[in-house]
């Protein structure tokens, strides 16, 4: 299957508007779905017809309704295809594996224990692959499609480097693509932050989004007309190792640790941890005038003062700040991510990932 967009670039064509604007409603009309997408009634009509042949969307011939002269208005849901598609967020020490409908709904999952940089790659994709076979075994349902989200670098063939993961050039997706047959993206955490909203907004013409994570590993992306572009940041102070070495103390050997300690000068540090993370995004911002910061990672999670100074940093370093969202849980962040990875092709190719 040849995909002509980039990873978790808005949709392009008719019948990816009309199937990102199906998916988020529980019912719509042709008619709405004109006036939300700005495109003709003959080119709405066309994209339904070539959805709904593909088995993606349902007309609803009982809810049928007259709205006086003309022709009576059937409403369209979303159909409830037999294809699954694969999720994988892989994380320093646990990655989150999982089975999704077409609507985002989780079918089944697991958390895997897996310290990625004390096993070699190999080994890792083993993991991998054996729990999704376990995930799909029995559900007789085809997996369509397998997205994976890793921290470092991703290059355009899926290709990993991860200082934090110990990965440096790994072909995760040339492997997963051997053993399961289907079509498979490998996208950095931080880009999969960007396509889960996208994903769950129905304005198809929203400004850029900035997502930056800030854990084990610092990741940073915009989105633009042409997808989701990586912005290179190198900044290891501002991971949690490096913020551990600035801390220099014994017994701290997580985040956690230093988050519990009762030091000033350990809080002190955590604060300018904090507001480092705000000037950096007031920077970013600058340059690239997202309409929305969405940040994610321990950096925030496990430390709950961290937002306010990282939030007023931003503010006074800029004339006119971006909305800041914060996803705030471990576990909504990898299944948002997963999610996201998992849906993109089909979201964005939708005719094309149907007839593979």
């Amino acid at each position: 299957m040849t995909c002509t967009t980039l990873p978790f670039t808005r949709p392009t064509t008719p019948a990816a508007k009309c199937l990102h604007l199906i998916r988020l409603q529980d019912l719509t009309s042709r008619s709405e779905l004109v006036q939300a997408t700005g495109l003709s009634q003959p080119t709405v009509t066309r994209a339904i017809a070539a959805l709904t042949e593909a088995g993606l969307v349902n007309e609803r011939t009982d809810l049928t309704r007259s709205t006086g002269r003309g022709r009576p208005t059937i409403p369209l849901e979303l159909a409830e295809p037999d294809p699954i598609y694969g999720g994988i967020a892989v994380g320093t020490d646990f990655t989150y594996v999982a089975v999704f409908d077409l609507r985002g709904r989780t079918l089944r999952c697991v958390d895997l224990e897996l310290p990625v940089a004390s096993m070699t790659p190999d080994d890792v994709i083993q993991h991998l692959m054996a729990a999704l076979n376990r995930l799909t075994a029995g559900m007789q349902r085809r997996l369509a499609a397998l997205g994976v989200t890793t921290s470092g670098t991703v290059t355009e063939d899926g290709t990993v480097i991860a200082v934090n993961l110990g990965w440096d050039g790994v072909d995760l997706a040339g492997q997963l693509r051997e053993q399961f047959s289907v079509p498979v993206e490998v996208t950095s955490i931080s880009a999969a932050i960007i396509g889960s909203e996208m994903q769950s907004n129905l304005d198809l013409g929203d400004g850029p989004i900035m997502a930056l994570f800030a854990d084990d590993s610092i990741g940073c992306a915009v989105s633009t007309g042409d997808g989701v572009q990586p912005i290179r940041v190198k900044r290891h102070e501002l991971t949690t190792r490096g913020l551990l070495e600035r801390i220099h103390k014994p017994g701290l050997a997580t985040l956690l640790d230093a988050v519990q300690d009762s030091s000033p000068d350990t809080r002190t540090a955590l604060d300018e941890r904090a507001r480092d993370l705000g000037s950096l995004v007031a920077k970013l911002s600058t340059e690239h005038a997202p309409s929305t910061v969405v940040i994610a990672g321990s950096a925030f999670i496990d430390d709950p003062h961290a937002p306010a100074p990282f939030a007023r940093t931003v503010r006074a370093e800029m004339e006119q700040a971006p909305e800041l969202r914060m996803i705030p849980t471990h576990a909504e962040v990898v299944r948002d991510i997963a999610r996201a990875a998992a849906l993109d092709l089909v979201l964005r190719e939708p005719l094309t990932v149907a007839a593979s």
